[in-house]
């Protein structure tokens, strides 16, 4: 197979995104709610095991930026896995990521909404899930550059929160060290399935690839984007968890709505509280415009390869952004909102997430020979399974379902072409 050329040719997108930019836009997904929310649930399935599944959910993730880095060096392209897996493995693998990816993200950013409507106005969150979505489909509908802005000071909000978070707990009298160790831990079942939760908050680091077209020197810039923007998260997550830990333990974290916020409570700080209240929505809002641009990008790419309607393929001359696809996505996420579950729409994201980083590891697989090159991509792959199938059972009922509509209608189209006398040219140029 051949590589792609440097230049995708004259998409219409602009290479406006230097190596800061696309690690803001990565911390943008990563440190969004996920922090805020995944600690809760994932202390409950394991118990003293948490801090062991937020290191299981490090390695799967570290594997799989690999993989995705290695592989948006020679693809940089818009559409991230959907382009790896069309060129490695074949068209119908490329589909298979780009549909998972399309609709898990899709299910997370209806997440993301919906978190931010439960902080700002809980009886009313359906409502304000929707009217977030709006705004931040507006931003970006501008273009990537503004919303790398926007991203950028919603970062540095986020970081300074979970910085005083960590400060004032750690400092706190009330911070015992054996509490790391506190609980009952749920086994290896339990770290599983809480490194699948973790995992959802950490997966933001595809958004830099599914950038592609839309980066300076994108060869360069995205693997070295990749690897900064996940250690940065990695080193976040991580004190924080041990933060809060140390002040709650295990048993009283599991069982908590808002742990940050109950955790510099009990830490003797309560008028931080609602400081991490409002971090919590500007990082949920910084999470959705992060995750509607990578969606948005890849219905784009499945755009121009006629696996979604062509016209969201068009690029708004003004602006330079996949406009119509932008306004779709917003729209579909905006109807999920007002009905889905978030508890739900969480499980059903990470198995479509894990889905698609599997075929991404399984298209670094064939990038090179030799055991060394391809120990990563072998242990990211065998971490998304795992952890997929970790999920409770409903998440992974649905999404499989989800998944094999989506094979169907794949299967479709290619019979009704062949009916047609269309065969479209699989680069979609």
């Amino acid at each position: 197979m051949t590589h792609a050329p440097a230049d995708p040719g004259p998409s219409g997108l602009r290479r406006t995104l230097g190596t800061g930019d696309a690690v803001v836009v990565g911390l943008g997904a990563m440190l969004g709610a996920g922090i805020f929310a995944a600690l809760a649930p994932a202390a409950r399935a394991a118990g003293s095991g948490l801090l062991l599944g937020l290191a299981v959910a490090a390695v799967v993730a570290y594997c799989n930026a690999g993989s995705s880095a290695r592989l948006a060096a020679l693809y940089p392209a818009s559409g991230g896995t959907y382009v790896y897996g069309r060129e490695r493995l074949g068209e119908f693998w490329g589909y298979l990521a780009g549909w998972a990816f399309v609709v898990g993200k899709t299910a997370s950013c209806a997440a993301m909404a919906l978190t931010v409507g439960a902080y700002v106005w809980p009886g009313q969150a359906h409502a304000v899930a929707v009217a977030a979505v709006v705004l931040v489909t507006a931003v970006d509908y501008g273009g990537v550059q503004k919303s790398a802005w926007v991203t950028r000071a919603i970062v540095g909000v986020v970081l300074a929160v979970l910085a005083s978070v960590v400060v004032v707990c750690l400092t706190s009298g009330d911070a015992v060290p054996s509490r790391l160790d506190d609980g009952v831990s749920g086994g290896a079942g339990g770290v599983l399935q809480a490194a699948g939760l973790l995992f959802f908050a950490f997966a933001g680091y595809a958004r830099i690839a599914t950038l592609g077209e839309e980066v300076r020197d994108p060869a360069r810039t995205i693997p070295r984007a990749v690897r900064v923007s996940l250690g940065i998260a990695l080193v976040a997550y991580a004190a924080v968890a041990v933060a809060v830990l140390s002040v709650l333990g295990a048993e009283s974290l599991g069982a908590s709505v808002a742990p940050l916020a109950d955790a510099v409570r009990a830490a003797g700080v309560p008028e931080l509280a609602p400081v991490v209240r409002a971090g919590a929505v500007v990082a949920a809002l910084g999470s959705l415009l992060a995750l509607l641009l990578g969606v948005s990008r890849t219905t784009l790419a499945m755009a121009r390869d006629r696996h979604l309607p062509a016209p969201l393929a068009a690029v708004h001359p003004r602006f330079r952004a996949p406009h119509r696809a932008a306004l779709a996505v917003g729209g579909a996420v905006a109807v999920l909102a007002t009905t889905v579950d978030l508890r739900g729409a969480v499980g059903f994201s990470s198995f479509g997430v894990l889905t698609y980083y599997a075929v991404a590891n399984a298209s670094a697989w064939t990038l090179r020979r030799g055991v060394a090159a391809r120990v990563v991509p072998a242990v990211g792959f065998a971490g998304c399974v795992a952890l997929a199938f970790s999920l409770p059972w409903t998440s992974v009922a649905v999404g499989a379902a989800v998944l094999g509509a989506g094979v169907v209608a794949y299967g479709v189209r290619k019979v009704w072409g062949r009916r047609q006398g269309d065969h479209p040219d699989p680069g979609g140029q």
